[in-house]
């Protein structure tokens, strides 16, 4: 049995790869090809920046966010407009701004911040204006490294 060891090893390996090849992987692009993972949204994705009245919200909301992450302590001067705006499709946005930060020292430090926020009820937009409808992802970009 010894003597048979890598050869055993070598007939296994190049069966395991095509069961890989001939059973898994069609397998696998048959799910992907399939409605499966398809989300239906009439909100499309965008790969330039778009400025939107969902995108002024998701930034006012983002901008709230902030208020709270940054703490009492410290005074945020946000502004008027996004830098960025991008929505990834399905009411996901990703938001991008500069906002000065003053610190209770008084040591004001410019930075900019990347939010991701999605909105949760879809198509139905009665309740845009409803924080509890809206969910922050991620910030980026406000602690020091």
């Amino acid at each position: 049995m010894k003597k048979y060891r890598s050869l055993i090893f070598i007939v296994s390996f190049i069966a395991l790869l095509l069961t890989q090849y001939k059973l898994v992987m069609p397998f696998v692009y048959k799910v992907i090809a399939s409605d499966l993972f398809l989300v239906s949204s009439n909100d499309q994705a965008s790969q330039i920046a778009i400025s939107t009245p969902l995108t002024n919200i998701a930034f006012h909301f983002c901008n709230d966010y902030i208020k709270t992450e940054i703490g009492p302590d410290n005074t945020v001067i946000f502004p008027d407009k996004e830098l960025n705006a991008w929505s990834f499709g399905n009411y996901q946005f990703l938001i991008s701004a500069d906002i000065k930060i003053t610190s209770s020292d008084g040591i004001t430090t410019s930075k900019k911040y990347a939010c991701r926020i999605t909105y949760n009820n879809g198509d139905d937009q009665s309740g845009i204006n409803d924080f509890a409808n809206w969910s922050i992802i991620g910030v980026s970009g406000l602690k020091e490294n």
